[in-house]
């Protein structure tokens, strides 16, 4: 993409008074930026409003100053990061998205934009998971990137962070879609993430530089996940969570809706609960997503895929905790045990991963298989 085009696609995207809705008319009516900005505003005000039409009559300093930034950026790009536009038309948008009712006109990518075109799952959830989430999500991703499937999530905190952890363990990679401008990380704990997502797989954004984490971006985001992908598995959720909305645009657009069933007791899995009720395939190991997928997958699909609670032995501890948090008065009533001894063997149990201390004194068992 030359500047004069960059020009005019920003110009056509980022002109005040022009929203979403009558850049996708106006490129529809005259087939590209440079008619539009080309044409009189008499025939804009055929296919939007006055006010709109108007808006392009000039060219303010500040949307000047993003066309160079902009085009800096651009330049900026490395062989390791490489960084690049796509707009609808262009060869290389991928196919999956064009098939959604609203695909963005414009994207901005770093990374390796070949993992657009791949297999892709998107796995998203909470960013306040319980411990087991944290982990069903790392381990539910890398073993689904190490069959071949390329990770999408949101790089938010909790659930969407360990899904890129996950997916950056094997073949499939990972691609995160963001809510802000890509000279912007969000949230600012990420920031070696996405040094390691740029540079060992792909993150996208609709926005252009320098869009700060604006409430109303994230639930737009959640389309592009949906769309790039063949199926959403949500590993937690709360009723309100806008995971939900990622699994409801793709079910609406007839792709597959996977959730990981939790405790009866959990906020965060009421969410999961509410989808399976709704239709969503219910899955308790890596191994059953693979196995509802249309597509080949590579022959890493054998290895043994991790489940939500692997059984670990007769630990009498593990047994007695089972799979729900739990107080240490509770444990003492369960075991019979003193509450010293049971402290440190809870302690122990704690420092190997095994179990994790909750806040309020409550404790719950991880999988770590």
């Amino acid at each position: 993409m030359d500047r004069d085009e960059l020009a005019a696609w920003l110009r056509l995207l980022e002109t005040p008074n022009v929203g979403r809705e009558s850049a996708r008319k106006l490129l529809a009516a005259f087939g590209s930026p440079q008619a539009v900005l080309s044409a009189t505003t008499a025939a804009r005000q055929q296919v939007v409003s006055g006010e709109t039409a108007k808006a392009f009559d000039e060219l303010s300093e500040t949307l000047l100053a993003l066309i160079d930034t902009t085009a800096e950026w651009l330049a900026a790009g490395t062989e390791e990061a490489p960084r690049q536009i796509l707009t609808l038309g262009d060869p290389g948008y991928p196919n999956a998205l064009l098939e959604t009712a609203d695909p963005p006109l414009l994207l901005y990518l770093q990374g390796n934009s070949a993992l657009l075109s791949t297999p892709s799952l998107a796995v998203v959830g909470s960013r306040n998971p319980t411990p087991q989430g944290k982990e069903n999500a790392r381990s539910f991703s890398a073993h689904l990137s190490q069959a071949g499937l390329t990770i999408v999530s949101g790089m938010a905190m909790g659930i969407d962070g360990a899904a890129h952890e996950g997916g950056l363990t094997g073949a499939g990679r990972t691609v995160a879609v963001v809510g802000t401008g890509l000279d912007r990380v969000y949230p600012r704990r990420h920031l070696e993430l996405a040094h390691r997502i740029a540079s060992q797989g792909l993150i996208i954004s609709e926005y252009s530089l320098g869009m700060p984490p604006l409430p109303n971006n994230f639930p737009l985001r959640n389309r592009i996940i949906s769309g790039l992908t063949r199926g959403t598995l949500v590993v937690e959720a709360a009723l309100q969570s806008g995971s939900l909305i990622t699994a409801r645009l793709a079910s609406e657009a007839g792709r597959d809706v996977f959730a990981i069933p939790g405790s009866i007791h959990s906020p965060q899995s009421r969410g999961c609960h509410a989808l399976i009720k709704q239709g969503a395939k219910l899955v308790d190991s890596a191994q059953d997503v693979l196995d509802e997928l249309p597509w080949h997958v590579s022959a890493a699909t054998n290895a043994a895929a991790p489940t939500v609670d692997p059984d670990r032995g007769s630990d009498p501890l593990l047994q007695a905790i089972g799979f729900d948090p739990v107080n240490l008065d509770a444990l003492v009533a369960r075991t019979g045990w003193p509450a010293p001894q049971l402290s440190a063997r809870l302690l122990e149990l704690e420092l190997a991963g095994e179990v994790a201390r909750l806040p309020g004194q409550l404790f719950q068992r991880v999988s770590v298989g």
